[in-house]
């Protein structure tokens, strides 16, 4: 196996056919976290049939007000689904309890960015997320090299703008690629 040596931290990942786990079927990625010791991201293309945000903000005892913007709740993985985190523009920080991941994009897990977004205010650009995707140590790496993935530039207008069904086809069209061309398969040589 040959390992992936660049730092994935701020990419999308693009879930390749056949990779697997019905989980991440056509799932992309946002990568808040990637070193040696392991992976973190947020799928930002499956919204929550079953939770929706008042639901959120009812169990959190926090009162949106007439001012609160739409805000769908996402599945962001398989990895601590009853915890909340918050994708979003680096115009906010919530009382410095955000986590820079580039200079375009931070993440924020706390009540309070809640509680700002439901009084219409917090950060422009933001997907809420229940859970996370989590990889350890070279498996994500393992992953890349079996044709699970393909990463590419985080592009804004895809994370916050383009709807959640179209968001796999317009990260793969980043690339140039037609998923009507792709192919589950690794090559061998």
């Amino acid at each position: 196996m040959e390992p992936v040596s660049s730092d994935l931290t701020g990419k999308l990942l693009i879930a390749m056919p056949g990779i697997g786990d019905p989980r991440f079927e056509n799932a992309v990625v946002f990568m808040c976290a990637h070193s040696d010791e392991g992976a973190m991201g947020l799928m930002i293309n499956k919204r929550s049939e079953e939770i929706a945000v008042a639901d959120v903000l009812d169990q959190l005892e926090i009162r949106p007000s007439p001012d609160m913007r739409p805000l769908p709740v996402h599945f962001g993985g398989p990895v601590e689904v009853g915890r909340g985190f918050v994708l979003h523009s680096t115009d906010y920080d919530a009382d410095h309890a955000s986590m820079s991941v580039s200079h375009d994009y931070a993440m924020t897990a706390s009540r309070e960015i809640l509680r700002d977004m439901a009084l219409g205010g917090g950060p422009l650009e933001r997907l809420l997320c229940l859970g996370y995707a989590g990889w350890g140590p070279g498996q994500l790496e393992g992953e890349i090299s079996q044709n699970g993935w393909l990463s590419c530039d985080a592009d804004r207008d895809i994370i916050f703008a383009t709807p959640d069904a179209q968001k796999w086809e317009a990260a793969l069209n980043s690339l140039g690629v037609s998923p009507a061309l792709l192919s589950g398969d690794a090559g061998r040589a």
